[in-house]
């Protein structure tokens, strides 16, 4: 049963949102924490441009093929999804949520998720180590992009030019800064991934614990009954389904052997919590961001308990 259960993090966000609710920071400790939370961000950027390492990504980028599948499932087949499935999953949800729903669908992959299924399911793990990362460092600029076009392939308004230069001072600038000091600390970041995993989990925490508080200011749980809470957790649900599916089918239809195909299933049908949450409080400034980020937080704890039970069973099979 221990598969299902929450895992430590997902436990820290519900207790997140359960301080948000009883305790939202208002006034000038909002204010604080705003600019506390900006500052988490980019150093958190920053950390991950100095980790990234391009003799790496450089000695994994051979096998193409797979890395272009798992690029076109993240940034062509999700997006895809959200807007063609929309008559579907808008009466399911409010607005508000169906936004960031949409904003779910343009995100990255995932990394360290990614590369422990597929660890665990016995598939290619260099190969997934090289298309979650590549996914990772490409979402920061086609996220936005993506964006933009997908919310107004929706009719859900247009990204501003101030969201576009938001997100380069606030997650570019500090990437390209982490890459250009990789030669002096690169070195010392990968030894202590520690730092890493407690500003990555604790900017996250910020954001939720800032943007639940606004939310929560704002009447959230008055806009979000439990038959709307329950419609979203299905949306997230039917949305990794049918991931799953595509990558899983998609890899075989194009000659894929078994450890590729684990490595596409694992990396290419994952969102990342990790950048979703900072992106979103750069690209939604302005609107309930609460709202924004509440189907990411979900659908991080369906793709971990989904995977999970997914990992086991091609591990199972392939030392039958």
């Amino acid at each position: 049963m221990r598969r299902f259960l929450p895992d430590g993090f997902t436990l820290s966000l519900i207790a997140t949102v359960l301080l948000a609710s009883v305790l939202p920071c208002r006034g000038a400790a909002a204010q604080a924490f705003e600019v506390l939370t900006d500052i988490a961000i980019a150093l958190l950027f920053f950390l991950h441009g100095a980790k990234l390492s391009r003799e790496a990504v450089v000695a994994g980028m051979t096998n193409w093929r797979l890395h272009l599948t798992v690029l076109a499932s993240t940034f062509v087949l999700f997006p895809l999804l959200g807007l063609l499935l929309k008559p579907v999953l808008s009466p399911l949800v409010s607005p508000d949520l169906y936004l960031g729903i949409l904003f779910l669908c343009t995100l990255p992959s995932t990394v360290q998720s990614s590369i422990a299924f597929t660890s665990i399911a016995r598939g290619n793990v260099p190969a997934a180590i090289v298309s979650a990362s590549a996914s990772s460092l490409l979402g920061i600029f086609i996220t936005p992009l993506l964006v933009g076009l997908v919310i107004a392939g929706s009719g859900q308004g247009a990204m501003s030019w101030h969201a576009i230069g938001a997100i380069v001072v606030q997650l570019f600038i500090p990437f390209v800064a982490g890459q250009v000091a990789q030669r002096w600390i690169g070195g010392w970041v990968r030894r202590h991934a520690t730092l890493l995993t407690f500003v990555d989990r604790g900017s996250i925490l910020l954001v939720v614990y800032t943007a639940f508080s606004a939310a929560v200011l704002q009447g959230l749980w008055h806009q979000l009954p439990l038959p709307v809470l329950a419609g979203l957790v299905a949306v997230n649900a039917v949305l990794l389904a049918l991931a799953l599916l595509a990558t899983r089918y998609g890899a075989r239809a194009l000659g894929f052997g078994t450890e590729d195909e684990i490595t596409i299933v694992f990396c290419g049908s994952k969102k990342s919590l990790a950048s979703g949450v900072p992106m979103a409080k750069v690209l939604f400034a302005g609107h309930p961001l609460g709202l924004i980020v509440l189907p990411i937080m979900l659908f991080h704890q369906v793709q971990l308990m989904t995977c999970a039970v997914l990992a086991r069973r091609y591990a199972l099979r392939r030392t039958a």
